[in-house]
């Protein structure tokens, strides 16, 4: 499907990365490459679709609902104090006139020159001002318009490429989740203010998906597990001031004791 221009852009740049590392880049499409999706696969040096993907709808829309005269009627002004003469022009809040519309068509079609000429780098053979309609095909229909190379689902590629020996391997990327720290951050580490986020480890959280005991617990592996290993390595090379057998031995500061027996220790060893 389609979406924001700079998003799409960075994706199909980044795409561009694998080509000029000197990678051969082929692109499978199972269902849907319109827009911004095909911004990002028309980098490839092969496309390949299903017999019932969308491809096409190069093109740019901007649409934004207008309030203007419902706030009149209901008696209230929005003022917009801006510098700069097209620094606003289509708002939820202003009047909005036919130079404001104007100005906002001539920024679209700046953008589909660029979305076009862009397509046409990367595929060549494509009659671009064929294509460039805001229109899309089906399968078939968008291979016969040269929007595609190959109909085959992407089952049928990997298999291919299987059959003449090549090993197929499936990447995914999992970034690190951050934890909202919010009413603990005077507690933590590192943070201060509420709303705060922090990375942990993966899978903790405190937004109900992993619970507040996970991400705690991921906290104490993080950040206090590391110092006290740290100390214990140091005292066993003579590098720590804390001498085996005196009160300053490593194992008696981390050690839970009741302040009513204090014969009674569970230590870490």
């Amino acid at each position: 499907g389609g979406g924001t221009v700079t998003g799409y852009g960075l994706a199909a740049a980044q795409l561009k990365r694998f080509k000029e590392s000197g990678l051969k880049l082929t692109i499978c499409v199972e269902q849907v490459a319109a827009s911004g999706g095909y911004m990002m696969c028309c980098v490839a040096d092969k496309i390949v679709a299903s017999p019932f993907a969308v491809l096409g709808s190069i093109g740019v829309i901007g649409e934004v609902p207008n309030f203007y005269e419902r706030l009149k009627k209901e008696g209230i002004e929005f003022q917009t104090v801006t510098a700069g003469k097209f620094k606003r022009t289509l708002t939820p809040t202003k009047k909005i006139t036919q130079e404001d519309i104007n100005k906002q068509k001539d920024d679209l079609e700046g953008i589909l020159r660029l979305f076009k000429a862009f397509v046409k780098k990367n595929r060549p053979s494509l009659d671009i001002d064929d294509v460039a309609t805001g229109e899309t095909w089906f399968g078939e229909d968008a291979m016969a318009k040269g929007l595609c190379d190959e109909i085959k689902t992407v089952d049928d590629v990997l298999s291919e490429y299987v059959d003449i020996g090549h090993n197929v391997y499936d990447v995914k990327y999992n970034p690190t989740p951050e934890l909202n720290v919010g009413a603990l951050s005077g507690l933590l580490p590192g943070t201060s203010a509420a709303g705060q986020r922090q990375r942990v480890g993966s899978g903790a959280s405190v937004d109900g998906s992993g619970g507040v005991v996970r991400a705690l617990t991921r906290l104490l592996l993080d950040n206090i597990i590391p110092v006290v290993r740290e100390e214990i390595m140091a005292e066993l090379d003579g590098q720590n001031s804390y001498k085996a057998g005196t009160t300053d031995d490593i194992r008696n500061r981390y050690m839970i004791q009741d302040p009513n027996d204090a014969k009674d220790t569970i230590r870490i060893e």
